[in-house]
């Protein structure tokens, strides 16, 4: 059929018109409906509804075939439920340094805290010369938590117990060490050993210089005593010296001395940085009130070393052996030191032949 434009526009009057949007819905609902024939949308009848008890006994099965119990599930978990106590070593994770310490995460409940005064054994600045955020080492629990969960830390107690395990160490080694001086008091001198403190008496600080000059001087030092639970560190420049020196000296060996200082006892004898005594029995074979009637400080005399103690650090001298004739000390000082080492020959082939008497039979020395 034609139509005429007066028909046509009536028509298009007569018809309700259709927006693009409506047309659109229109043509989405048609796609569901044909997507729904080609799907099975039904609910299976075996399917469970949440009353269901055998949804529960599915459950429990599901559980089961994991491979674990609950009871094993749950002591799986207390072992991250860390118990930390005083005492204990633990590595720790530093992520926050403040003015007054540190923050550690060691796994804990809370950040632990460790104080500017726990950072080290030795003095430091600021705890930036010791630790870096992200750094992770051993920190030594100090305390239990505190009312707000959090534990105290230390870095300076682990330090201060491997201080007391070397120093134990090189004791029982016998070993010589250098430490510096950094104070010096009336008892005697200062020092520092893998950071410890340690005390050198007055008596045991074999120099020339005065005391208070020693500060900022490294000496040789070797171990008195070692006693960590009365906190006592004493150390003897002395036998150090005393022990160096005996490296190069023998009984029966004639030395050059100066007389340094003179007590009721006897002298002692400066022989080339090391002190002898020279023990008032020794002097001389004729009895000796005193020895300032004998001799004075600052006096040069040769002697000859009986003894060599180098555990106690002592050095037995003795100018009686040197006499050529008894009494020679106090009536001609000047030929026993003209015939030192003539005597000293004779006083070693007389050891010698001692030596030899004393000998079992068929046995001969070298």
């Amino acid at each position: 059929m034609t139509l005429t434009p007066s028909d046509a526009t009536t028509e298009a009057l007569s018809t309700p018109s259709l927006s693009s949007d409506a047309l659109s819905a229109e043509a989405d609902l048609d796609l569901a409906a044909e997507m729904a024939d080609d799907l099975d949308l039904a609910i299976p009848e075996e399917v469970p509804t949440a009353d269901d008890p055998s949804s529960r006994a599915a459950s429990r099965n599901d559980v089961d075939g994991v491979g674990f119990t609950l009871d094993e599930f749950a002591s799986l978990l207390s072992k991250y439920d860390y118990n930390f106590k005083p005492g204990d070593v633990v590595n720790g994770t530093v992520f926050a340094l403040e003015s007054k310490g540190a923050m550690i995460d060691i796994g804990a409940k809370t950040a632990a805290f460790m104080p500017l005064q726990e950072v080290s054994i030795n003095r430091v600045e600021g705890l930036s010369d010791v630790l870096q955020p992200g750094e992770i080492r051993e920190f030594f629990i100090m305390s239990e938590e505190n009312e707000d969960g959090q534990l105290s830390l230390s870095i300076r107690r682990i330090e201060y117990q491997r201080a007391w395990e070397r120093v134990r160490q090189l004791q029982k080694e016998d070993a010589t060490i250098y430490s510096e001086v950094f104070a010096t008091n009336r008892g005697g001198a200062l020092v520092r050993v893998e950071g410890l403190r340690g005390f050198i008496p007055g008596s045991h600080i074999s120099t020339r210089k005065v005391k208070e000059e020693l500060v900022a001087d490294f000496l040789p030092l070797k171990f008195l005593e070692v006693d960590e639970e009365r906190n006592r560190l004493v150390l003897s420049h002395r036998r150090a010296l005393v022990e160096r020196k005996m490296n190069r000296l023998e009984v029966g060996e004639v030395v050059l001395g100066t007389v340094r200082g003179i007590k009721p006892y006897g002298a002692f004898i400066d022989i080339g940085g090391v002190s002898g005594l020279l023990h008032i029995s020794e002097i001389s074979h004729e009895h000796i009130e005193t020895p300032h009637t004998v001799l004075n400080v600052n006096d040069q005399m040769k002697v000859m070393i009986i003894d060599l103690d180098a555990e106690r650090g002592r050095i037995s001298l003795s100018t009686k052996a040197l006499e050529p004739e008894p009494g020679d000390m106090l009536t001609d000082p000047q030929k026993v030191f003209e015939k030192a080492e003539e005597m000293a020959a004779r006083y070693k082939q007389m050891l010698l032949e001692q030596a030899e008497d004393n000998e079992p039979m068929g046995v001969t020395l070298d």
